[in-house]
């Protein structure tokens, strides 16, 4: 039995580029959400020209995305 070392390091490559950006994908998703809090600091409301569907939206695609990719990874997988 032989090992093809080059192939084996370009899978572990891409799993782990896979990976990194679903992370930062559910990252920036929950950062877009974040806008939705109403933090406020006594009777201001912090950033008072944000748009709450803009963060919402973001969310939205960031998210999408990163459930296309994993689908994706199990497609490749299972077939």
């Amino acid at each position: 039995m032989q090992i093809d070392w080059p192939t084996l390091a370009v899978v572990a490559i891409v799993a782990g580029a896979a990976a990194v950006i679903v992370v930062l994908l559910v990252a920036f998703a929950l950062v877009g959400l974040s806008t939705r809090a109403g933090r406020r600091v006594g009777d201001e409301v912090i950033a008072p020209g944000t748009r709450l569907g803009g963060g919402t939206a973001v969310a939205v695609l960031c998210v999408l995305a990163a459930g296309l990719i994993v689908c994706y990874c199990l497609y490749l997988l299972i077939d």
